[in-house]
C-alpha cells in the first residue's frame, strides 16, 4: 500500500517538474526528456499529466483573453451557436471596425470552402464595412443571395446593400432582390413577391446555409429612418407599438415578437433562414443596440452572434 502512494506521489513529483521546465522555463519535450532522463513520450504524458492534475494552472495574460471568456458565457447562456467578441476600443464607444474585420474573417472563411454553399447577406452599416475588407477572391462554386430589397424610396440604390459590392468583390453567383426596401402597400408586396423572377430568390435566400445580418435600433437616430425607409410618423407609431429594433427591416419588440402592421406588412425583404438547421450571424454592437441584441438571442431570431467585450458583458449583466 505504501509502496503504490510513494510510487503515485513521486510520479505526480516528475509531472509537476515536466510541467514547471514546460510551461515557465519554456523548455521543449526533448529538452524536458534529457533534462529528467526519460523519453519525449514519457516527458509528453508527464506534461499532460500535470495539467490533468490541476498541478498546472494556465492564464492568458492577454486582453483577448478576456473576449474568449466572455464569448463562452455568452454562447452557453443563450445556447448560441457560434459566438465572437472582439476587444473593444478604450477611445470610442461606437466604433465598428473591429466587429467588422471578424465579420470580414468569418465570411472569409465560409467563401474559402471549396464545398458549395449558399450564404445570405442582409443589409447595415458593420455589414459593409465587413464586406469592404473582404480580399479579391474567386469563388464560381458559391451563391450569395440578399435577403432585402435593394431600391430606396426615391428609386435609387440603396446605399447600405451589399450584394453588389460581394459580388464584385468575391466573383460568386449573386442574386439581388430588386425591389423596394419596404413597399407602398400591403398589396403591393403581396405582388411584388408573387413576381416569377423573385420566387426564384426567396426560395434560395430560405435554403442559405450561413447568413449574415446587422441589428437596426429604433431610437431617433434609427437606420430605417435615418436612410429615409420609413417616415417620422411611422418610427413613432413602431415606437408606440412596442418597437425597439429590427433585422432586414422586420421590426421587433423588447420580447424578440415581430410588431404586427405598420411598417412589418409592408417590409419586401425575406424572411429570415431557419435557425434550426442554418446558421443565422448578427453583426451588433453598442449601447442603442443592446436591447435589440438581448431580444434577438434571447427569441432566437438569430442563433451567432458578433459582438465587442462592452456589449457583450452588458448582455451578461441584463440577462
Amino acid at each position: 500500500m505504501n509502496s503504490r502512494q510513494d510510487g503515485g506521489s513521486n510520479r505526480l513529483d516528475d509531472a509537476a517538474r515536466a510541467g514547471w521546465l514546460y510551461y515557465v522555463a519554456g523548455n521543449t519535450q526533448d529538452q524536458i526528456a534529457a533534462t529528467l532522463g526519460i523519453s519525449r513520450q514519457t516527458a509528453q504524458r508527464l506534461v499532460s499529466l500535470a495539467v490533468s492534475e490541476g498541478l498546472i494552472k494556465v492564464r492568458v495574460d492577454h486582453p483577448i483573453a478576456n473576449c474568449l471568456d466572455l464569448a463562452a458565457r455568452l454562447k452557453s447562456r443563450f445556447a448560441l451557436d457560434l459566438v465572437e467578441v472582439v476587444p473593444s476600443d478604450p477611445t470610442s464607444s461606437s466604433t465598428i471596425v473591429g466587429v467588422a474585420e471578424a465579420a470580414a474573417a468569418e465570411i472569409e472563411r465560409r467563401l474559402r470552402s471549396p464545398e458549395p454553399i449558399v450564404m445570405a447577406i442582409g443589409t447595415g452599416r458593420t455589414l459593409k464595412a465587413a464586406i469592404e475588407q473582404l480580399p479579391p477572391m474567386e469563388c464560381p462554386q458559391h451563391k450569395v443571395v440578399s435577403l432585402t430589397g435593394n431600391i430606396s424610396p426615391d428609386g435609387s440604390a440603396a446605399f447600405y446593400n451589399v450584394i453588389f459590392t460581394m459580388a464584385d468583390r468575391v466573383k460568386a453567383r449573386s442574386f439581388p432582390m430588386p425591389l423596394p426596401v419596404i413597399a407602398s402597400s400591403p398589396e403591393e408586396r403581396e405582388m411584388l413577391l408573387a413576381q416569377p423572377m423573385i420566387q426564384p430568390t426567396l426560395a434560395l435566400a430560405a435554403e442559405a446555409d450561413v447568413t449574415f445580418v446587422g441589428i437596426g435600433d429604433l431610437g431617433p437616430k434609427a437606420p430605417l429612418y435615418e436612410d429615409g425607409f420609413i417616415s417620422e410618423s411611422e418610427l413613432k407609431a413602431l415606437q408606440k407599438a412596442g418597437g425597439i429594433a429590427e433585422i432586414v427591416g422586420w421590426v421587433f419588440d423588447r420580447e424578440g415578437r415581430m410588431i404586427e402592421g405598420i411598417t412589418n406588412d409592408r417590409v419586401s425583404s425575406a424572411a429570415l433562414p431557419s435557425r434550426e438547421r442554418s446558421l443565422v450571424i448578427a453583426l451588433a454592437m453598442g449601447e442603442r443596440k443592446l436591447p435589440g441584441i438581448l431580444a434577438a438571442v434571447n427569441r432566437r431570431l438569430v442563433n451567432g452572434l458578433i459582438t465587442d467585450e462592452r456589449t457583450a458583458a452588458a448582455l451578461l449583466a441584463a440577462s
